[in-house]
Formats: C-alpha cells, sequence, structure tokens
C-alpha cells in the first residue's frame, strides 16, 4: 500500500487534468483511507480487422489506413494531462487491450512503452500484457513485441473448432490459433489463452475438446468466459441458440476438472493459472486496486484521501484523439458515493476464491467493516460465503450463484 502522496506540482506538468483541477479531488470528504491501493495502467487501442457478433466492448473496424502516430499522440497527451492525479505512486501492471493491439506494429508498441517509462515510474517487475489474435499477421509479430517491452500475451483464440470459429465470427481458424500458441510459447514465459464456453451448436464434447487442445499446448494461463448475449450486438438482434443453463454448467465443471488435472488452479471465477503465473493486472482489478485507463472509451478508478473516482474517456476513435490532443479526454467524471462503496467492492472481491481480507475492505473503501456485517451475515446463512475474523471466502455455492451473492451487498 502506498501512502497518499502530498500535492505537488513539477515542472511541466499540466496542472488542469480535469475540468475542476487537482484540487477538486483533494478536498474533503466522507471516506478516510489511510493508503493508496497498487495502480494499474489500462492502455486502449481500438481498432481490429472485424467486429465479431458478440463483442459489446469499445471496438471498431479498421477501414484504411490505421492512424496508429495519431493514435500513439493522442495517448501521450492523454497520459500527460492525468498525471497529476497520480503523483508519486508507481505503475505495477500495464496491460494493452482492444480492440486487436497486436494490429499495431512492434515499432508502435515500443514507442508507446518508451512514452509510458518516460512519464510514468514502473516497478521492477512490471508486468506488461498484449491482447493479441491468432491471425498469421500479427503471429508473425509476436517476437517482436517481447522485445519492444511486452513481457506477457493474451490471445484471444475463444475455440479450436472451426465452425464455432465460423459461428462467432472469428478470422483464424483451428491451425492458425494452434500456430499462434506455440509462437507465442517460443517467445514468452508467461502467455493467456482466452477460451469461450456455452456456444452456438456446442456439445459437452466440443467443449472438453476445446478445454484438452488448450492444455495440450501448455499455457500458464487460461481465461475462459461463458458467452453472453450483450445489448446493441449482432448477437443480440439475430440471437443465436445457445446451451441450456444446466448444459453450461456442466461444461463449466468440466473445465474446471480438467484444468485441476493439468495442474492449472482456478482463482478466480474465469480464470485459471500455474503457481506463479497469475494476471497482476486483473488481480488488481478484482482485489479493488486503482488503475488509470487512457485510449479511447477507456475506464479509470481512482482513490484519493477523501473519495474513490471513476472516469471515463470518449468512445470515438477519432474525437478521442480531437479531445486528447486538446486536454479533454475525460467525458465522465463521478465520485464513487459511500452508499455504494460495499457493493463495488464486493462484485470484484468476490469472484476471487480466496475471497478478501476485512483489513483490505477498510483500506480501500475508506470504510467500517460494519458497513458489510448485515450482508455478510445474511451471505453466511445462505451457505454463500465462509469467515473467520480476519477473511471472507465464497463457497463453492458462493461461485455457482455468484450473482445471488454479490447482490446482497447492494444498498438498500
Amino acid at each position: 500500500m502506498a501512502s497518499i502522496p502530498p500535492l505537488r506540482a513539477e515542472p511541466g506538468a499540466l496542472q488542469t487534468a480535469t475540468a475542476h483541477g487537482i484540487q477538486h479531488y483533494m478536498r474533503p470528504g466522507t471516506l478516510q483511507l489511510q493508503a493508496l491501493p497498487p495502480l494499474a495502467l489500462y492502455v486502449h487501442l481500438p481498432w481490429c480487422i472485424r467486429k465479431c457478433p458478440y463483442c459489446d466492448f469499445n471496438s471498431h473496424e479498421n477501414k484504411g489506413e490505421l492512424p496508429e502516430a495519431a493514435y500513439l499522440d493522442a495517448l501521450r497527451a492523454d497520459l500527460e494531462a492525468a498525471l497529476p492525479l497520480i503523483w508519486g505512486r508507481s505503475v505495477h501492471s500495464i496491460f494493452i487491450g482492444g480492440g486487436t493491439p497486436s494490429l499495431f506494429s512492434p515499432q508502435g508498441i515500443d514507442r508507446l512503452l518508451g512514452d509510458i517509462r518516460a512519464r510514468l515510474p514502473l516497478d521492477a517487475d512490471c508486468e506488461i500484457t498484449l491482447e493479441a489474435n491468432p491471425g498469421t499477421f500479427e503471429k508473425d509479430r509476436f517476437r517482436a513485441f517481447r522485445s519492444a517491452g511486452v513481457t506477457r500475451l493474451s490471445i484471444g483464440v475463444q475455440s479450436f473448432n472451426d465452425a464455432h470459429l465460423q459461428a462467432l465470427g472469428r478470422v483464424h481458424d483451428r491451425a492458425q490459433a494452434i500456430a499462434a500458441v506455440a509462437e507465442a510459447a517460443q517467445a514468452f514465459d508467461t502467455f493467456n489463452l482466452d477460451l469461450m464456453y456455452a456456444l452456438p451448436g456446442q456439445t459437452l464434447q466440443n467443449c472438453e475438446q476445446d478445454t484438452l487442445t488448450a492444455l495440450s499446448l501448455s499455457p500458464k494461463h487460461i481465461s475462459i468466459y461463458h458467452l453472453t448475449i450483450e445489448p446493441n450486438t449482432v448477437f443480440a438482434k439475430f440471437p443465436p441458440v445457445v446451451p441450456e443453463d444446466d448444459l453450461a454448467y456442466a461444461m463449466l465443471d468440466r473445465i474446471t476438472e480438467l484444468t485441476t488435472q493439468a495442474g492449472l488452479a482456478r482463482y478466480e471465477v474465469s480464470a485459471y493459472a500455474r503457481e506463479g503465473h497469475r494476471c497482476w493486472h486483473n488481480l488488481n482489478y478484482w482485489q479493488f486496486g486503482d488503475y488509470l485507463g487512457i485510449g479511447a472509451g477507456a475506464h479509470s478508478k481512482l482513490s484519493f484521501a477523501h473519495r474513490v473516482v471513476r472516469q471515463v474517456r470518449f468512445r470515438e476513435p477519432r474525437l478521442y484523439m480531437e479531445k486528447a490532443l486538446a486536454g479533454q479526454a475525460v467525458t465522465q467524471d463521478s465520485e464513487v458515493p459511500r452508499s455504494e462503496l460495499p457493493f463495488e467492492f464486493a462484485l470484484n472481491a468476490l469472484r476471487l476464491r480466496e475471497g478478501f481480507t476485512l483489513q483490505q475492505f477498510t483500506e480501500r473503501t475508506g470504510l467500517p467493516v460494519t458497513a458489510i456485517q448485515s450482508a455478510l451475515a445474511q451471505a453466511e446463512a445462505k451457505g454463500l460465503i465462509e469467515r473467520d475474523f480476519a477473511r471472507v471466502r465464497p463457497t463453492e455455492r458462493g461461485f455457482d450463484f455468484l450473482s445471488d451473492l454479490q447482490a446482497l451487498f447492494l444498498a438498500d
């Protein structure tokens, strides 16, 4: 935990990070945080080759030449404008997401990381993750991304079944996915595979085969997500036929069984890892740490002595670039109400198999433990958590009915 740094100005720094200025965040408030949580940096690169029908992320099909240099200029300006909010704090992880960040050149990623290092102190063992797709074009860049400073690759495989990949609108096939993972294993000590289950037309045997194929490639980390139909997507307009809930639960049980047998522990609802290869960046989210998000549509969560603040950047890439270069990348800036902090904390922390400590709750929210005593009592009575005087953990039942567990922490 970092102590709360004093407000100070640095030569040449932008002192108007938001319309209200830094004093707006430092004024007295209703919370009392004794120290600040770890800080991570998220960088959003919004372009992709083709928008997938299930995707509700802020991603945009690239038509024509990628405006790489102009976008990197905007990211640098965005970061510089945000620096007064995080003076004196070091960064323990960087996550470059999208979109398809691997569409950017290795030289562009090298420049991005150089711009970040010149402006932020990074921990000596800072984890730097880049999302990549398995297409041949991106695969050829993997080693160069490692040379640029990326330490961890996250590959969006989703499935190793060609029929399911086609249904998901992916631009790669099974052979390209396997080749990309093999390349990642050569270039990176740690890499992640993204998989999905409960896909259109998927059987339990299909799901098992996807999982076994993934495990045969010896990843140190696998993220496995249930396909959900999100609003404002192609799948929302034209819903596919997906497995019933009971079959989806059976798929998840089989995934967990197979990954456990292979030596990957389920440490978070959707994440499985070998010892020493958990994703620091995602752990920081689940532990209610802080993160500065730069890039089109990026979100931030930042803590100050008396408040927790959320920010959102402009979503449309060209508008974002225009606003960022003018020092006005933030379109939404709001303080998390005191009454909503218990739910915000629980929404994240209860995703972890090991749960959270009561000390973490008070440190990260600035609230006393009494603020969640009623919710804890109800959750324990329903068999959704187990606890002692120091720690709260979701039970197996709590993991299975996580939404019900989290909802107990909503404000009345």
